[in-house]
């Protein structure tokens, strides 16, 4: 070889080197990836924490109103609308205007309550005689008794009749009179409109709903019985919303099985501070159950990317660091994926739009 030629290889060999320094020098000089705030306000995020390793079963259903907050408003008598104040779906105020109807029939309403009063009245007298004489041994305690069933019943009687009419208001001009929210809610059916001549039957002219709080109606098959109790808690997802569950817990499980569907019924209560739980859509209902499987990391199935075989996850640090963590499942459920290695406990996983965050941490490596 010719002193030529090793100098050649020399020189060749020092600048090979120099550009190697150069890209090393490049790498650990990039800058991390920062998420724009933009796409971080579409982000979500969870805790990792150490839990018992659960199996999971999955129930249908569907929302239902809250029943105990809905009131279905029915006529007392017949008239004629001259006019509504609301559509399907309005949110409406207690006491808020909603119909003015042409009516004879209140002033015996009217007179039935003022009738009530003074039979009340009279009752009361009796009573306390029927009191004085059981007391002085001159009458019997079933002639007490009689008298005090017959005040509970007209008390009764004469509270309705002022609930139902607490429901009106005069307008001032001859048979005219309002019909008001009787509690603040949403409009969910009406069938009520101007024109229309009122006739007192079984159909509500409108209901009002207080849709904050809905009931989810579950249905438990015969096989899913042993693992249903009261006060457990569930998670709810939704067509709609399939990325996000909804926290609740079993309020109460019928006793007797519904003779069309085969199924008992769990009545599960949830909060709907959002509205996103409207009554008619069908869910899943998930339910823990022990498994037997000892402790181990449970990670957010929603925070898992498969890519080459392998389960990742992207840890979030700061807006500025995260970090891709291989890791290794031992359980799944419908919830969360379990993992003997890869993070630790209180790290921080994304949930939501991980993907893109891995492919923007893929790239710059």
């Amino acid at each position: 070889m010719s002193k030529y030629t090793t100098i050649y290889l020399a020189l060749m060999l020092v600048i090979l080197t120099g550009c190697k320094q150069t890209e090393n020098r490049d790498s650990q000089n990039q800058e991390p990836y920062c998420i724009p705030e933009k796409l971080k306000q579409g982000l979500d995020f969870e805790m990792i924490k150490i839990q018992p390793v659960k199996q999971t079963i999955t129930l249908n259903g569907t929302i239902d109103y809250n029943r105990d907050k809905t009131i279905p408003f029915h006529s007392l008598v017949n008239g004629i609308v001259i006019s509504t104040h609301f559509y399907l779906g309005d949110y409406v105020q207690k006491g808020q205007l909603l119909a003015e109807i042409k009516s004879t029939e209140f002033n015996e309403l009217k007179d039935e309550l003022k009738s009530l009063e003074a039979e009340l009245k009279i009752a009361n007298r009796a009573l306390e005689s029927a009191s004085l004489m059981f007391q002085d041994g001159i009458s019997s305690q079933k002639e007490l008794l009689e008298a005090q069933e017959q005040v509970s019943v007209l008390q009764e009687k004469l509270n309705s009749a002022k609930s139902n009419l607490s429901m009106f208001s005069y307008s001032g001009q001859s048979g005219l009179f309002q019909i008001k929210a009787p509690q603040s809610g949403y409009i969910v059916t009406k069938n009520i409109a101007t024109g229309m001549t009122i006739v007192n039957d079984e159909e509500p002219l409108f209901t009002i709903a207080d849709l904050e709080n809905v009931w989810v109606m579950a249905n438990v098959y015969a096989t899913s019985m042993r693992y249903i109790r009261q006060d457990l808690d569930v998670k709810v997802s939704t067509l709609a919303y399939p990325d996000e569950f909804f926290s609740g817990k079993i309020s109460k499980i019928s006793q007797v099985f519904d003779t069309e569907e085969r199924v008992l019924k769990a009545k599960i209560e949830m909060k709907n501070d959002q509205m996103k739980l409207r009554p008619g859509m069908a869910v899943d209902i998930v339910l823990n159950i022990e498994s037997n499987q000892g402790n181990a990391l449970a990670i957010p199935n929603k925070a898992i990317i498969f890519d080459n075989n392998q389960n990742y996850v992207v840890v979030f640090k700061d807006d500025c660091h995260q970090e891709i963590i291989k890791i290794t499942p031992i359980s799944k459920n419908d919830l969360y994926t379990y993992a003997s290695d890869g993070v630790i406990e209180n790290d921080v996983v994304i949930t939501t739009n991980e993907l893109l965050i891995y492919e923007q941490l893929n790239n710059r490596l």
